[in-house]
This record gives C-alpha cells, structure tokens and sequence, in this order.
C-alpha cells in the first residue's frame, strides 16, 4: 500500500537548498567571536616547544609569541586564554611563583594589551603548575585541600593577573567559594567593573586532560583531582556547582570537557540562558580528531567543523579550541 506523508510531515521541502540549511541551524555557525585560542607560555623567554601530545601546537617564550601570534590574529582571532607553565621556576607548596613577577603569564599580559590593542586576553587561575604537589589548591598538614587557605591564595593570583592586564580571570580550580573570593578581591583592588569572573563551572573529572597535563607541566605528584572535580555521571552536581557559582557573581559560565557533555550544556544554557556559555574542547578531544584525521578514519575540516556545531548546538556561545587557528583560516577562505 502506497503511503504519502502529509504536507506538514515533509522536511525535505524545508532544507534542500544551503541557504535553507542555515535558517534550520539557528546560532549554531561559528564565527571568530564564538572562538578563543589556549596558549601556553613557558618561563625560558626564546623557548618554542612543540607539545608532542598535541601535535601543531606549542609552548611559547614571552619573546616568541608576538611572531607566533600575529597571523592568527591577522586571520581573525578576537580572544585568547593564558596558561603558564613552570620549567625553571621552582614550585613549592604556596605556589609563589603562579603570580609573581617571574610568572611568564604575569610578564606576558602588558605586552599583549601593547602588540595587539584590541584582543581579548583570558587567563586561567589555578596553582596546579606551580604547585610542588601538582594540586589545585593549598594542602593542610594532614595532605587534604584546605579550601579557605586555597580559595585566599587564588583569589591573589586572579587580582594579579587582573592588575597586571587580563580583561578576564578564568579559575579552573573548582574550589568551593572562590569565585565570591576572586570578585571580592577585584573590588577592593578597584577592578569589580572591569575585569570578568569565567567560571569554570561544571568541570569534570576526566581522562581526556591528559596532553594538557603534558602541556602544562601539571599533573598531580600523586592521587587524583576527584575530590574537587565533578563525577561524570552527575548532571545534579553541574548543576548546583554553577547555580553556586552564579549566586557568588560569576559573570560567564564554562562546561568542560565538551564532546562527553554536550547535556550539561544544553542543561546549563537552559536553566541560566542570561549568561554567556563557554565550552573547553580540551586537550584529548583535539588529540582524537587530530590522530583519527590523520590516520585516514576521516578528513579533518567536516569532522572539526561537525563537533563545533554540535557544541553550538547545545548551547555554547564561545567555544576553547586548539584548533581556532585552523578554523580561523577556514573562515576566512569561506
């Protein structure tokens, strides 16, 4: 028996054509400003390390980043995230050296403002790769987190950075109450209307930061970070970790890793759609692109240019990807 769907039931009518594509796919295209690039900047000034993990990306000296920087930021690129990474300074148990005015990121920020006016430059907050632990946060005597003495010494390094240039502050730490700590910081230093609070809000316990760790230098001298980072399976603790955090004046949102949590996205947008929603496309995600792309499993652009989508698709405003340079390009070809 022939069967005719009726009129209302047929949708090829509604996307045959790539215009009528894009009208389907509402804020999902992705534009240079849906985009921030991570860097890593190293304390040997005319380092240029390539990061073996992640193959086309590097570790920069402060003296090596304007070159290196300059053609992505000619092909479109509005924002960065800072990293800094901790070769030759020595780490201890304060972290002395993650805001001082050694810390290549510290040294780094006022250049930047001066090379390239009207970038937007982000920095991570976390003590984790200038710890001699490897933690996030400040240890007690008896080998746990002491959270206050942590969310204290984090506070400090954001309102450094912040005096320093940074347009936004992004702490990854996940300790509980630092952002209230960091904007009450930034008020007292006079910085409360002009510097932004980036929460890492839902930020997962994951096995996909390995390259990161790598790039970074951080990874933890011993155990785990899954006493502060959420458990995978919990979309209830996402979502009382950002109301948290919203409530302690958080002005951004941020959901990471990306690909695994594409329903912490769409849930988090959906229950606070007032605040602009960051995804971390982080470091595994990209080495499993990158290595299936070049091993022949697919090309590299559509398959780059389909997670992005997806990760607007859920909800995301600016995606953190190392492959912005790419895409960037990609963008300006088109």
């Amino acid at each position: 028996m022939e069967h005719r769907p009726s009129a209302k039931n047929v949708l090829h009518s509604g996307y045959h054509h790539p215009v009528l594509r894009t009208w389907q796919c509402p804020n999902t295209t992705v534009r240079p400003e849906n985009l921030m690039f991570p860097i890593f900047i190293i304390d040997g000034d005319d380092d240029v390390q390539e990061i073996t993990s992640m193959p086309g990306n590097y570790r920069y000296g402060v003296n090596k980043l304007k070159e290196a920087l300059q053609p992505i930021v000619d092909d479109g690129l509005k924002s960065v995230l800072l990293f800094g990474v901790a070769q030759n300074l020595a780490k201890d148990g304060l972290a002395t050296h993650a805001d001082s005015s050694d810390n290549p990121v510290m040294r780094v920020i006022p250049k930047l403002r001066e090379w390239f006016p009207d970038l937007l430059i982000a920095c991570d907050v976390c003590l984790c790769a200038y710890t001699d632990h490897g933690h996030c946060g400040i240890l007690g005597a008896d080998g746990y987190l002491d959270n206050q003495a942590s969310i204290e010494r984090i506070a400090r390094q954001a309102v450094n950075y912040a005096k320093a240039g940074a347009h936004i502050v992004a702490p990854s730490d996940m300790m509980d109450g630092r952002i209230g700590a960091i904007k009450e910081g930034l008020t007292k230093a006079g910085l409360g209307s002009r510097v932004s609070v980036l929460s890492y809000a839902a930020k997962f316990a994951s096995v996909m930061y390995g390259p990161f760790r790598d790039a970074a230098k951080s990874a933890p001298g011993k155990g785990d970070r899954k006493g502060y980072q959420l458990p995978p399976g919990s979309a209830g603790l996402a979502a009382r970790a950002t109301l948290r955090d919203v409530e302690e004046g958080c002005d951004m949102l941020m959901v990471k890793p990306g690909l695994p949590y594409l329903d912490i996205m769409r849930q988090t947008k959906d229950k606070h759609p007032e605040y602009p929603l960051f995804v971390y496309q982080v470091s595994g995600e990209f080495a499993m692109i990158i290595h299936a792309a070049n091993n022949g499993v697919f090309q590299l652009r559509p398959a780059v240019e389909e997670t992005l989508l997806s990760m607007r698709r859920a909800g995301a405003d600016v995606i953190i990807s190392y492959f912005t340079p790419q895409v960037l390009k990609w963008i300006k070809e088109a």
